[in-house]
C-alpha cells in the first residue's frame, strides 16, 4: 500500500503500544521497555507524545516500521522503506 495504516489520532507511543498489546505475550512492563527502546532506536522518542496526523512523513514512516518491528520478526520485507525519509535519515 502507498499509505501507512496508522490511526491518525493515536500518538506515536499509543500506536506502538497498541501493536504491542495486540501482538506480544510479554508482561506489560517488558512491553513498555521494548516500546521505549524501539522509539529511541528509531529516532522517534522525542515525538512520542505527538499525534500521527501532525508528524512529518518520515516520522510517520519510521513509526509504521516500528509497529512491525515491535514483534522482533526474524525477517522483514520492505518495498522502498526510505521513500518518505529525507536523505540524512535514509542511510
Amino acid at each position: 500500500m502507498q499509505d501507512d495504516v496508522i490511526f491518525p489520532y493515536f500518538t506515536v507511543k499509543e500506536a506502538l503500544t497498541f501493536a504491542a498489546r495486540l501482538r506480544l505475550q510479554d508482561p506489560i512492563p517488558e512491553q513498555d521497555e521494548k516500546i521505549d527502546k524501539l522509539m529511541k532506536d528509531m529516532g522517534i522518542y522525542k515525538i512520542k507524545d505527538s499525534f500521527i496526523k501532525v508528524i512529518s512523513g518520515g516520522e510517520r514512516k519510521r513509526t509504521a516500521i516500528g509497529v512491525e518491528l515491535i514483534t522482533d520478526p526474524s525477517i522483514l520485507i520492505l518495498d522502498e522503506p526510505t521513500s518518505g525519509l529525507d536523505s540524512f535519515l535514509a542511510v
